[in-house]
Formats: structure tokens, C-alpha cells, sequence
């Protein structure tokens, strides 16, 4: 994936070391790799195992292990623990992915976070949701990225997302009303060193749930407001709590409309969805390279002073089939191109994507937040998308 790709050539901007590539498929951008080992498939623990035995037999010890995809964090723990090799440990690891798990120990350290419970049958599912009420969400307990996820608003729509959720037991969750954000923090030596907070309009899971709707991330210049404030304090507590020494995460949290903050979920690796371009723009720092010299030397050299704000504006339309049409982009690029600082446009004749990232996406910067957020709500609302099947 590209944005695996870009964190591996930031680790090969690194100084002193020697990088190595483990992969199902020979990536496009081999050169800055020493060695490629290609293996069936990375999330088999053996099979990655054996990968490292002959990194090891002919390059000596290996001193890093790294990985961006949450769906690998816990393989890579493992694997770390056997070979000895420094960094997240299994326990840490399951605590972030397993989400039935984090939710026990972030309770218990006091982080406020919506009411679960993890059900193995209908009748536990039924006894949870009579005690709470609709509406509430349905999810894997280490899903990622809105995958498999569902709000469920009634029994008829109960019983239809319990026969589509591909594993048991299920997470079930109070579904949480009010404005959801994020929270990205670098972490050193167990200590955070970097928040940045973004705003979402709307929610990954409508947008999900309602293939039409386009979805926009705002990273507001000004974090003055106090509920930014307050999450920052939470977010202190949460990493404490789960106990993950360095790296990045990427944490969602709720401001509800009675004024509480509440803790969603929490991943032990970047963001997805363009938001590492994003926070890097919003500081107008190298991002990926003060990641790589954080994991490798574990040396920070990032800005916490916010410089810009930013917005990430993902595209998509009504519809199903392939893009026939993108319409309106020359009016937009009269109405916000002077904005506009990287883009990924549609493509004719594509199929429409799954993905809450929808098939394209164009990202915009200033200094004024006003200008930023509603250039981007601007955009949503010009471009559209045509599909034929």
C-alpha cells in the first residue's frame, strides 16, 4: 500500500541502518530496499518467523521490526518477543487491538468510554441492548477502519448485522451521540511528546453506513477550545493505561452533547486516511522521516507549534458500478484551487471504492480555520460523481 510506502522510504532516509522489505508482493519502489523476502502471508506468525531466520542468517541481528497496518500489530509483537527484538510487546499489542480488552483497562483507569459488552450469542445480545437501548453499534472486536461495523437502530436491523458480523463473540457498544474526533500522539520512552486533534464531518460510520455521503477531516489551526484541552489530559491517561513505551497512535474520541468527552477507540500505529499527511502539513514538519528516527534511534525531532490549518475532503457519489463521470472539478478549481496542496482524483472508468476514503480525495491548507473547514464542506458539495454499471 502506498501509505505503508511512504513510512519504508522514510526509514530509508534514516541514517545507519540497513532496511529490509517482508512482503506478500514486490512493492514498486524496490530500491530502497538491501533485500526483499516475499512470503505467502505476513500475518502468519511461522511464516514470518522463518522469514526473519534468514534475515538473520545472512544480515545478523536484526534490531527493528516495523509495520503500519493495525491488522498486524499483534503478529509483530509476537514475533518481536521471540527474536528479542525491541519494541511493542504481545500484552501491549492486544490491548490496543483487542477492543473488548482496551475497553476493560481504559475503564479502569478511569478514561470515560461508551458502555460494551462482549456477546457470544443473540439472547446475551438482547439482555445488553434491553439494559442500554437502541441505538447502539455492532463490531469485531479487532476490526479497523469501520470494517464489518454497524449502528443498529431496532430488532428487525439486530438481527440482520448479527448474521452479517463475520466473527464471534461480537463487540457491542453504546452508540455515541455528538461530534467525533481524533487524537494523534507520538509517544517516547512512555511519555507523549506530540497531540494534534482533528474534527470529522461526519462520522466514518455514517459515511460507512451511507455509501452517497462524502466525507471531510478537519485539522483546526487553534486548539484553544477546552474540550482539546481536556482530551489531551485523557489521552495522557489512556497511553499510561495501556502502556505502549514508543511510536504513534491514533485515538477517537466523542464530545458529546451534554459536554462529556468519550474515548471510541484507540490504535497502537499511525493513522490511515491521509491524516499522517495531514498532521504533518498542519506543523509543516516531515511527518514520516520524525517517525522513522522515533522507532529507529528513538530520537524526537518533531514541531508542536501548528502552523497551518488543514482539511482532507474524500470523494464519492451516488450509486454503484464504475465512475463515468467526475463533474464540476474546473468549478472547483476556480472556487478553492488556490487552496488545494495535494490531491488523488477520481479516475473514469474505475470501480467505485468500499473504502470511507471513497474514490478520491483532495487536501487543503491555510492559516484561517473558517477558510479551511468550509472550502473543504465547498468542495464535498461541488464535485460529483457519476457511476454506471
Amino acid at each position: 500500500m502506498r501509505t505503508t510506502m511512504q513510512f519504508a522510504e522514510a526509514l530509508a532516509r534514516v541514517n545507519d541502518i540497513r532496511l529490509i522489505g517482508i512482503f506478500q508482493k514486490p512493492p514498486q519502489n524496490q530500491s530502497i530496499f538491501s533485500e526483499i523476502i516475499i512470503i505467502k502471508n505476513v500475518f502468519d506468525a511461522t511464516e514470518l518467523a522463518s522469514a526473519l531466520k534468514k534475515v538473520q542468517h545472512y544480515c545478523g541481528r536484526i534490531d527493528r521490526l516495523l509495520g503500519i497496518l493495525e491488522q498486524l500489530q499483534e503478529v509483530l509483537a509476537g514475533v518481536r518477543e521471540k527474536f528479542g527484538i525491541q519494541g511493542m510487546r504481545p500484552n501491549t499489542a492486544t490491548q490496543f487491538r483487542d477492543k473488548a480488552i482496551m475497553k476493560e483497562v481504559l475503564t479502569q483507569a478511569g478514561v470515560p468510554c461508551a458502555s460494551y459488552r462482549l456477546v457470544d450469542s443473540f439472547v446475551k445480545f438482547e439482555t445488553f441492548v434491553n439494559k442500554i437501548g437502541f441505538p447502539v453499534v455492532l463490531k469485531p472486536p479487532a476490526g479497523a477502519g469501520a470494517a464489518a461495523t454497524y449502528r443498529v437502530n431496532n430488532w428487525q436491523e439486530a438481527e440482520q448485522a448479527w448474521q452479517r458480523c463475520p466473527t464471534r463473540p461480537v463487540l457491542v457498544e453504546e452508540f455515541l451521540l455528538g461530534v467525533e474526533h481524533s487524537l494523534e500522539c507520538f509517544v517516547k520512552d512512555g511519555e507523549p511528546v506530540f497531540f494534534s486533534c482533528s474534527r470529522y464531518y461526519p462520522t466514518p460510520l455514517e459515511v460507512k453506513q451511507n455509501p452517497h455521503l462524502q466525507w471531510v477531516v478537519h485539522f483546526p489551526k487553534n486548539l484553544s477550545e477546552t474540550k482539546y484541552q481536556q482530551i489531551q489530559s485523557i489521552g495522557r491517561k489512556v497511553i499510561k493505561a495501556l502502556g505502549i513505551q514508543t511510536g504513534m497512535t491514533h485515538m477517537e474520541w466523542f464530545h458529546c452533547p451534554d459536554g462529556r468527552i468519550v474515548v471510541g477507540e484507540i490504535g497502537a500505529r499511525p493513522p490511515g486516511a491521509q491524516f499522517t499527511d495531514c498532521t504533518g502539513l498542519v506543523y509543516n514538519m516531515d511527518i514520516h522521516l520524525v517517525w522513522a528516527k522515533l522507532m529507529v534511534h528513538g530520537i524526537w525531532t518533531g514541531k508542536n507549534k501548528r502552523i497551518y490549518s488543514v482539511a482532507a475532503a474524500f470523494l464519492k457519489g451516488k450509486g454503484e458500478g464504475r465512475i463515468s463521470e467526475v463533474r464540476n472539478l474546473a468549478l472547483a478549481q476556480e472556487k478553492m484551487g488556490a487552496l488545494v496542496v495535494r490531491t488523488k482524483l477520481p479516475i473514469v472508468g474505475a470501480e467505485k471504492s468500499t473504502s470511507y476514503e471513497g474514490d478520491g480525495w483532495v487536501i487543503i491548507a491555510n492559516e484561517d480555520d473558517q477558510l479551511v473547514k468550509q472550502a473543504a464542506l465547498d468542495l464535498i458539495r461541488t464535485v460529483e460523481i457519476k457511476y454506471q454499471k
